[in-house]
Formats: C-alpha cells, structure tokens, sequence
C-alpha cells in the first residue's frame, strides 16, 4: 500500500520509521520543515514527498499535526483525497477534529476515521522519532455509525502491522473525557509541580519520583495550549477534583490528623491497586 503522512514530527515521523521497518508499504511524507523533509528523505523513513498529485494515489493518509491544521488540510485538500483513501487523523483531542472532518469525508465520499496513538516523549520533533515509538502501545480509533466494517478491519490489522500491541474503539466524547484524565492533567500537574523555587536547588536530592513528576513538564507550549483549551471543559473537571484531593492533603497535614494523613494514603494505595500497573 501506499501510506501517506502529513506532519513528521515525533508521531509522524515515528509512524513513518515503523511503517519502513516492519512492512512492505511506500511512505509519502509532507511535512513544513525543509530540514525535517530533508533528514526524513536521508534516514530512509520516506519513500517519496507527498504531493498533490500523489494523493488520489494514498490508500491510507494519516494526518500527524495539531487539531487546527488538520482540519484546515483537509478543507483545502479534500477534493484531491480519492475515494478508495482511508483518512486518519493522529490527533490528540477527537471532538473538535471529528466534527469539522467527518461531514467534509462524507460529502467527497471518502472514508474518514479519528485516531490517537497513545505513545509520545516529551521531546518533539523528527530527530526524536523512533521506529519503535509505538511496539506495545494502543491505538485508538473512533468510528462512528457510517464507518464500513472493511474499513476498520484495513486499519486494524495496518496498526498492529506497524507495532501496536492492541487497538481500542472509542467515541470522541469518552475520548476526550478519557484523555483529560490520563494525559493532560499529568502534563499539568508536572508544569506546575516544576514551578516550585525548590526545584532550582534540589540537586542531590532528587531520585526516581522527581524524575517522574517532571519529565512531562518539557512540553511543546503552543501544541499543549490548543489541545488544553480543546478539551477544557472535561481538563478543568479533572483540575477540581484534583485540587479538592490535594486540599483534603493540606487540611490533614495542617491540623496534624495523623490518622486522617494515614486514610487518605490508603485510599490512594487502594486505588492504584484497583486501577492496576498502567
């Protein structure tokens, strides 16, 4: 098949080094950045430069850039997607994404459906892609109604062909509920965790659960900003039931309720255990 990738970024270009390693297909790649184009080309990750006139020839066109210039792509080029192509957007918020592509697929006739790797590092960009970026990670997909079974089915078995350990279907809605939880408010908490003038002087101090708490707050400022405020209604909801937990914290430690100190623990203990290890 020939696979095409607009954006090559850390997932595109991930997705394009995965795809070169574990299958036969062509890689067609597009990508704003000469140099990125450039390494992409050199590295072998791409076969070809994704052009206008190659893609009617795309049987599947994953789309790894932000929510907004993904929906702006397709409005300026879906007249040239064939109707045999499989669009996918790799994006990290489905709502907005889907409710502005779904109708635009439906109306030139080609199949369309939302996807969201969840695999990342905190570094961005081409030069941190990784050809195994994705092994043992899930894929998620959120078909709708409309989406023919065959069409799913192509893009199950493309995924795991590529590394993914499972594929999981959602909705845009549990979606973006979903991820508020697991991925933007960790990446929150993480930035604002930082921001302590401890952190400036902790050296020697610090091990694991430092490292752990602050990875993510190396973030891409401008690509967190638009995904935050895309799903800020189910972001802040999570935001206040965290700042009631950590309140409930202060209120024990300031009143020295050990027992108090000593439930909350346990119930957090407990909790993780029910969730399991990931």
């Amino acid at each position: 098949m020939n696979i095409g990738i607009v954006g090559l970024g850390l997932i595109g270009g991930s997705m394009a080094k995965s795809i070169k390693k574990r299958t036969g297909h062509s890689v067609y790649g597009a990508d704003l950045d000469r140099e990125t184009m450039d390494l992409a080309r050199m590295c072998g990750a791409i076969d070809k430069v994704l052009t206008k006139e190659d893609l009617p020839q795309c049987h599947i066109l994953l789309l790894a850039v932000r929510p907004g210039a993904a929906v702006e792509w397709v409005r300026e080029h879906a007249g040239e997607i064939s109707r045999e192509t499989i669009l996918v957007d790799l994006c990290g918020v489905k709502r907005v994404v889907v409710k502005e592509i779904a109708p635009i697929a439906r109306k030139q006739g080609f199949a369309y459906v939302g996807g969201h790797p969840m695999a990342g590092r905190e570094r961005g960009g081409f030069a941190s892609s990784l050809e195994d970026l994705y092994v043992g990670a899930s894929m998620i997909l959120t078909p709708d109604q409309e989406t023919d079974p065959a069409v799913l089915e192509k893009l199950k078995a493309f995924f795991l062909d590529v590394g993914f350990a499972g594929i999981t279907l959602s909705n845009p809605e549990e979606h973006d509920r979903i991820i508020a939880f697991t991925s933007q408010l960790a990446h929150i908490v993480s930035s604002s965790y930082v921001k302590s003038p401890e952190a400036q002087r902790r050296r020697g101090f610090s091990a694991g659960s430092f490292q752990d708490m602050t990875r993510v707050a190396r973030l891409d400022e401008d690509m967190w900003t638009e995904l935050f405020l895309d799903d800020a209604d189910y972001l802040t909801a999570e935001l206040d039931e965290l700042i009631r937990h950590l309140n409930e914290y202060a209120q024990v430690l300031k009143a020295g309720d050990r027992e108090g100190l000593r439930a909350l623990l346990k119930d957090g203990r407990e909790k993780k255990a029910a969730a399991g290890g990931c």
